[in-house]
């Protein structure tokens, strides 16, 4: 009988080994065999578990654009009848500067909780209460140093910049802000616990001033009078050359349109010739106080309220 032959694994011959009498290099310019590695687990996944990104097919918003167009006939320049500021119509600054300005000749702007939180330290000081005004409304007088900072500072800056644009005015130099005392007349808003500042008065101190000539003499002069000063020709306000010793200057004087004709500018006027020099009253009419910048509206409260004696001088060369 014939024996089976039994093969085992243990039975094979061990292939011989050969050896390479060359080092074996480990560059190579074909990619490294992937046997015996494992895949990354994304090459497994199917394509359509991968998620889907959305593409949206809405187009991104345009600015609204405005057209101009070109008016030969016809300026572009506008003045506003309400504050007398004039400006480009269509220049977007130019509207938006109009906008803000023109609010505050017409409203004021706001004196609130912040101011009164920083008076103390601000210095300012409340001349006069409950000033009853022609059309019943009450309000208060308060004074403060021209060169104040701080957030009162900041407020009053922006309420001289007006000012200056209204009267279509320069800028008062530091030298003649250093001199300087802005008084406010304040008048209870709609908002509680906040005011309007409805006018403001800067007073200055200066030294000469000259005399305002009565309007007979501007029309015929006699000869041994000097030539006189023209200030206004449009109002016929002339001064005489000579300059006079003068106390008080009044560089600045400003009313909310929506306030006028109710007294304020007066209030103002009499409270700084009161208190501007500490336990010294000022005349108006034994000529103690001088204008600057006089306009129309200046012209005609000159007249009423100094009654012919207030002078005029000239704030440069103060």
């Amino acid at each position: 009988m014939s024996s089976k032959v039994k093969r085992t694994y243990a039975s094979r011959q061990d292939r011989p080994k050969f050896r390479s009498s060359s080092p074996i290099s480990t560059l190579s310019s074909s990619p490294a065999s992937s046997v015996g590695t494992k895949r990354p687990f994304d090459e497994f996944q199917s394509p359509r578990a991968a998620k889907r990104v959305k593409v949206s097919s809405a187009k991104p918003k345009q600015k609204t654009l405005t057209q101009l167009h070109f008016c030969i006939d016809q300026t572009i320049i506008r003045t506003c009848s309400l504050c007398n500021l004039s400006y480009t119509k269509g220049a977007e600054d130019d509207e938006v500067l109009h906008r803000t300005h023109c609010a505050r000749v017409q409203r004021g702007m706001e004196w609130g909780k912040e101011e009164e939180r920083d008076k103390h330290s601000a210095g300012v000081k409340e001349i006069a209460d409950r000033v009853r005004l022609k059309n019943g409304k009450k309000g208060r007088i308060i004074c403060i140093n021209a060169t104040v900072g701080g957030k009162i500072g900041s407020k009053l800056s922006t309420l001289l910049e007006t000012i200056d644009v209204t009267l279509s005015a320069s800028a008062l130099s530091p030298e003649a802000l250093r001199a300087s005392t802005v008084y406010l007349f304040l008048l209870p808003a709609v908002t509680p616990n906040r005011e309007k500042i409805a006018g403001c008065i800067v007073a200055q101190r200066i030294e000469k001033a000259m005399a305002v000539a009565p309007s007979s003499e501007n029309l015929s002069e006699p000869k041994d009078t000097p030539a006189l000063v023209a200030v206004d020709d449009s109002s016929g306000l002339f001064c005489y050359p000579k300059l006079l010793p003068t106390a008080l200057g009044i560089s600045r004087i400003f009313v909310t349109s929506a306030q006028r004709r109710q007294g304020i500018a007066s209030k103002l006027l009499s409270a700084a010739a009161n208190t501007f020099i500490h336990g010294c009253v000022l005349d108006p009419k034994d000529g103690q106080i001088a204008f600057s910048q006089t306009t129309g509206d200046g012209i005609s409260l000159m007249r009423s309220w100094g009654q012919g004696g207030v002078r005029i001088y000239d704030e440069d060369n103060c």
